[in-house]
């Protein structure tokens, strides 16, 4: 990178390759975001070299490690939960025997929405995408036996994040794990499900409150717990741009730090605890540029617009998930290569933390022998394929570092734009968000459709798609796992044995008080933590926020 290894670029050379490069190319020149050629600058000059850095150094471009994975791998953390909570219990415990060092919590609908599993709207959705938790009985089953004072816990949940914490750190407890010492994550980012998702529950500012209750409470008390984790993988999924994803989560990230703040919290004090969650998508170049300018962009945006002096929370700590979009239920078993390279770009991006998709989950839900090879997908790139070797391996190379100022300049004219407006809860209430990815998800339908972008197995390659398997049975083809009535009814059961057991009069105290509380401005949390140890269920808590602050109609579209 020293500039007296820089030679001038020679325009008329440039423009004669050009020329004969696309004149050989022809219509197949458009390759996307990349560039087909990537220049080195002219002269690498201070702001060039400055922009890069060192690993583990503002802007923390090349990482927020000196040695990244030389000094310790990434967290393997397979997303798990089917059924019941004995069942994904099972799961992960299969999954630690295997060599997975962190857990994460996948809660089925019903939990996300705030409903019991005995609810009328909750019939047919118990246990389908995810676990269902309503009572302290279900959390202590999904997490019995588990070395909770050694692995970290990441719970995949937003409107209900303020019940799924209490109940976390009741069971806890209860093992003799202090709440200082328990570590982990909560997602608790609910901007983005008006965005893009579409599990909430109450208006916008409410949950506001809500999230940002966690967050205050968890930094006073839990001190080894990130707070939030401010996801663009939703919208990723539902057909935003890396620049988009990249902009639009920093965007709410600086909504939700303006909101602590507000409380009378030092900026220093939460920004270490603030993690964030990304998609590896299927461009693998431009993914590892996303992740680093996604880091560089907010080093820049903690100095200068918030004041930090703190290297620490300028650090973008960030789990990653291979993309579910890019799976297929045609050919199924080329989803190991995409996982694979998507896998990849991750971890040449720097991620503290990795998911890898199973190759059935375009089918159903992933079997143990599914779950155990994406997780030794994960264990091949950190044990065999030498990239953990080398620190930011790609750093320098022309077209990698073109694309991460592209991707940050993008970026910053969005985050410009949402400014402008008043900031991401006002473009929320506005459908900025939603409408600019409902139009670029709009164009690749459009560029599929047409044969203009291939997906190999959909609209190209299909020979094979009805009678080929890797992994056959009856019938040929993956079979996904499937989750019966049975199971459901099962679950029913139980929580109706819960409310019979339990303290009739100690719940109704408890739920009396959240209310009193939720009415207030006083942090919520310690009065929900009150009220599952009192035997109170999540739709029982959920039912006393709606009735205080109503509830968010479904969009109907911008």
């Amino acid at each position: 990178m020293a500039s007296a290894r820089r030679r001038p670029k020679s325009e008329p050379s440039r423009a004669a390759w050009e020329t004969a490069a696309r004149a050989a190319i022809g219509d197949r020149a458009n390759g996307g975001a990349m560039p087909l050629l990537a220049d080195r600058p002219e002269a690498p000059d201070a702001a060039f070299l400055e922009g890069i850095g060192f690993p583990g150094e503002p802007p923390f471009t090349r990482g927020i490690h000196p040695t990244m994975y030389r000094g310790r791998l990434w967290t393997f953390r397979q997303y798990s939960g089917f059924g019941s909570a004995a069942a994904t219990n099972r799961r992960f415990r299969f999954l630690l025997r295997g060599g997975q060092t962190g857990l994460s919590v996948a809660f089925d609908l019903p939990t996300q929405n705030g409903y019991d599993s005995d609810q009328a709207r909750a019939q047919g959705e118990v246990g389908r995408c995810g676990v269902p938790i309503a009572s302290l009985g279900d959390m202590r089953t999904l997490l019995a036996e588990l070395p909770l004072g050694e692995v970290t816990v990441s719970m995949t949940i937003n409107a209900t994040a303020p019940i799924l914490l209490p109940l976390f750190l009741a069971v806890g407890e209860e093992g003799g794990v202090d709440r200082r010492r328990l570590a982990g994550t909560v997602q608790n980012d609910i901007l983005k499900e008006y965005i893009a998702r579409g599990t909430y529950i109450y208006p916008p500012a409410p949950s506001m409150r809500l999230a940002v209750d966690v967050i205050e409470f968890a930094t006073r008390e839990m001190p080894n717990w990130n707070t939030i984790s401010v996801s663009g993988y939703h919208m990723r999924e539902a057909g935003a741009t890396a620049a988009q994803e990249v902009a639009f989560t920093i965007a709410n990230a600086i909504a939700y730090v303006r909101a602590v703040a507000a409380r009378g919290l030092d900026v220093d004090a939460f920004l270490p605890r603030i993690s964030f969650f990304f998609s590896a998508d299927v461009h693998f170049l431009e993914e590892i540029a996303k992740f680093r300018a996604a880091r560089r962009l907010w080093a820049r945006t903690v100095r200068d617009v918030f004041g930090s002096k703190s290297g620490r929370s300028q650090q973008l700590r960030f789990h990653v998930q291979t993309a579910g979009s890019s799976l297929t239920a045609q050919q199924p078993e080329l989803n190991v290569v995409r996982t694979t390279l998507e896998a990849l770009s991750a971890v040449l991006g720097g991620g503290q933390s990795l998911h890898t998709n199973s190759l059935d989950e375009a089918i159903g839900l992933p079997t143990e022998a599914s779950a155990r090879l994406a997780l030794r997908t994960q264990q091949i790139l950190a044990e065999e394929s030498g990239v953990a070797s080398t620190v930011d391996p790609l750093g320098g190379a022309y077209a990698i570092e073109e694309a991460t100022d592209r991707i940050e300049r993008e970026a910053d004219g969005y985050l410009g734009r949402i400014e402008t407006m008043g900031g991401a809860l006002v473009a929320v209430e506005k459908g900025f968000f939603a409408g600019e990815i409902a139009r670029e998800a709009y164009r690749t339908a459009q560029a599929r459709e047409a044969g203009r972008e291939l997906v190999v197995g959909v609209n190209a390659f299909r020979e094979g798609n009805s009678e080929f398997s890797l992994f056959p049975h009856e019938g040929g083809g993956v079979r996904g796992q499937r989750i019966g009535p049975a199971e459901e009814a099962r679950q029913v059961a139980r929580l109706r044995a819960w409310r019979r057991r339990r303290d009739a009069a100690a719940t109704e105290g408890a739920l009396r008080a959240l209310e009193r509380a939720s009415a207030g401005s006083e942090n919520v949390i310690p009065h929900v933590l009150r009220a599952v140890s009192a035997g109170a269920t999540l739709g029982e808590i959920a039912d006393v926020w709606r009735r205080q602050f109503g509830e968010q109609p479904p969009s109907t579209g911008y």
